[in-house]
């Protein structure tokens, strides 16, 4: 959340020159913390991690509501998002994440909250899906992860069907002039301090601001959405930039 964040090729974890790397590291990150990755969210954000991905899934629901839509969360995490839009969809809901621990985890919400919702453990970047298969992709808090974004972008295009939606919720550039410095001394110098006294874990919530400030803004992630071939790019700002939500259609 710098001033003028950076594009970068993909999440700054392992080697640059190697994705599988960066795979390994985020997958192992992500185990790590998978106990306390839902309660540090929520606390963390105020609550406002929840508000943001009901939003994106509000921003879909005409796609979703389509008889026998499909829909999937990519970088799900433990399901919130895939479990939002399940709430919208008459059709199938599938979340897909590499981490094995995180989906567990994805698993027993579904059960719990009685929604249709599939897991698979799959990597973003391979997606074991036909093209143009879906009506509707999503990411929320994940994106930022991947090795390489412009391979994820392309991905998420692939196995959409003509008129299907893309949409991806992360933490972007704050554009409030007085609201910003104070958020970014909270995110760059007491979150790292409270998610790693919280988890237990050293590493994960230093690596959040890091990987954040790499980040295309919001502006550098609407080009690569329109370069990649998307239509219809907008993007919503929460919190005057906090997080933004973007979408992209395939033409």
């Amino acid at each position: 959340m710098n001033d003028a964040p950076r594009a970068s090729r993909g999440s700054p974890l392992g080697d640059a020159s190697d994705a599988s790397s960066t795979a390994r590291a985020v997958r192992e990150m992500f185990g790590r913390v998978a106990p306390r990755y839902d309660f540090l969210n929520h606390f963390l954000s105020l609550g406002c991690d929840i508000a943001w991905r009901n939003a994106a899934a509000r921003e879909l629901r005409t796609t979703l509501a389509r008889p026998g839509s499909v829909a999937v969360d990519v970088c799900c995490g433990t399901g919130d998002l895939a479990l939002a839009l399940a709430r919208y969809s008459p059709g199938k809901v599938l979340g897909a994440d590499f981490s094995r621990p995180m989906l567990e985890r994805a698993r027993v919400k579904a059960r719990t909250s009685r929604r249709a919702v599939h897991f698979l453990e799959a990597d973003t970047l391979q997606l074991p899906l036909a093209d143009a298969s879906l009506d509707a992709i999503s990411a929320a808090f994940g994106f930022r992860n991947l090795a390489d974004y412009g391979r994820g972008l392309r991905e998420m295009h692939r196995v959409l069907r003509p008129g299907g939606y893309a949409a991806i919720l992360e933490f972007s550039s704050v554009r409030w002039p007085v609201f910003g410095p104070v958020f970014r001394f909270y995110f760059h110098h007491i979150l790292p301090r409270l998610g790693t006294w919280i988890s237990g874990v050293r590493g994960p919530y230093q690596y959040l601001p890091q990987s954040v400030a790499l980040f295309p803004d919001q502006e550098q992630l609407a080009a690569a959405l329109r370069e990649t071939g998307f239509t219809r790019v907008r993007y919503r700002n929460f919190f005057g930039g906090v997080a933004a939500l973007h979408l992209g259609q395939k033409g």
